[in-house]
């Protein structure tokens, strides 16, 4: 049986799982991996992956660093926090509505 570790944690430590949640969800569309592909590298299942993804806080480290390590090896997770790696930039950049003048 599965003990939920949610009631135990903060509301700051959620928002950090949060966070870190969606980087790595970032990090995998960036390299434009399925969860199914980054499952098979690391080792896990896809349903781990999805928890992962979720921010499950039940998951341990050594999961979210296989996670990582089958995304980017050379990647680490203070990095990853910090948001300071160029594909999650150009990510980002490609998500932006651009505008255009239209011809007269």
């Amino acid at each position: 049986m599965k003990y939920d570790e949610t009631p135990l944690l903060q509301a700051a430590r959620m928002t950090a799982a949060a966070g870190l949640r969606q980087r790595l969800t970032e990090l995998r569309q960036a390299y434009r991996l399925q969860q199914a592909d980054v499952a098979a590298r690391a080792g896990l299942s896809r349903s781990t992956v999805v928890l992962i993804e979720k921010g499950d806080p039940g998951r341990t480290m050594g999961q979210i660093l296989r996670y990582l390590n089958a995304i980017a090896p050379a990647v680490t997770l203070h990095a990853l926090l910090e948001g300071r790696l160029l594909a999650l930039t150009m990510l980002r950049s490609q998500e932006r509505t651009q505008r255009f003048a239209s011809p007269q």
